[in-house]
């Protein structure tokens, strides 16, 4: 690793302290939620905007030329080449119901390219990183790196997505037939189910509706670790929201025959 990138890496996790420092507590409190509105029930809590107002703080402390967005404040402008992508609590719906799998998204992009990437899960006291070809876990105080399984059967896949009815009537058809072909499928984990399968416990993330603060830490989390990670149509355009992840190259290819037509 790069001396800067290495630099980036250590001061990501420091942030990642930061953040439990302020959703930690909450979430054992069972912390009241906030609706944001729309269409659908969008919760957020002191976690959230705390630890994201802390993190931002940290950030202009140490590299004030660098940009900042997050999903709960306005995006900060920097001078730099480089900025940094927030999502305090990815899996509010989770922390709000008092489950373990919510995780702190933080995300580093130069020329708005996602280079490094941090999912941070506080319960389980879990941290994985990713950058270039390297990703590892940080786990009770032991640093191990981590690598995805390389499944490329379908029928062997363990298939993950937070929520299957986030997908349009078609994409959910779809997704129910790839159901069908895989060995198992586990719902609800949000960022949580990208570090498993850079961890090697599952082998097929699909999503539908994520955004920018969404992805841009799984992106170097994913492919430090060996996996494939693409949009719907088996490109890059991450912009749509729609995201596949997979242990292989084979596997990630049959996911997007079943769904390229819905991107």
């Amino acid at each position: 690793m790069m001396p800067a990138n290495a630099e980036f890496a250590a001061f990501a996790e420091d942030l990642a302290k930061v953040a439990r420092r302020e959703t930690l507590h909450r979430w054992e409190e069972a912390v009241a939620a906030d609706d944001k509105g729309g269409a659908a029930y969008d919760p957020v809590t002191d976690a959230d905007r705390e630890a994201e107002r802390a993190i931002r703080e940290a950030i202009a402390e140490r590299y004030p030329d660098h940009g900042v967005r997050g999903e709960e404040w306005p995006d900060r402008p920097g001078t730099s080449s480089f900025s940094w992508s927030l999502d305090p609590v990815d899996g509010t719906r989770s922390f709000i119901c008092r489950l373990p799998t919510w995780v702190t998204l933080i995300g580093v992009l130069e020329n708005e390219r996602p280079i490094l990437g941090l999912i941070d899960a506080p319960c389980l006291d879990e941290v994985y990183l990713g950058f270039g070809d390297d990703a590892w876990m940080v786990s009770n105080g032991q640093r191990s790196p981590i690598k995805v399984s390389g499944c490329s059967a379908l029928a062997d896949a363990r298939l993950s997505t937070t929520d299957p009815f986030l997908f349009e009537d078609g994409a959910l058809k779809a997704f129910d037939r790839l159901r069908q072909f895989v060995r198992t499928t586990r719902f609800g984990h949000d960022g949580y189910a990208y570090a498993r399968l850079a961890a090697g416990s599952l082998d097929l993330v699909i999503e539908s509706g994520l955004k920018p603060h969404d992805y841009n830490a799984l992106i170097p989390v994913v492919r430090g670790a060996g996996g494939i990670i693409g949009d719907w149509r088996g490109g890059e355009d991450f912009a749509r929201g729609k995201v596949i992840a997979a242990a292989s190259q084979e596997l990630y290819d049959e996911a997007v025959g079943a769904f390229e037509i819905f991107a």
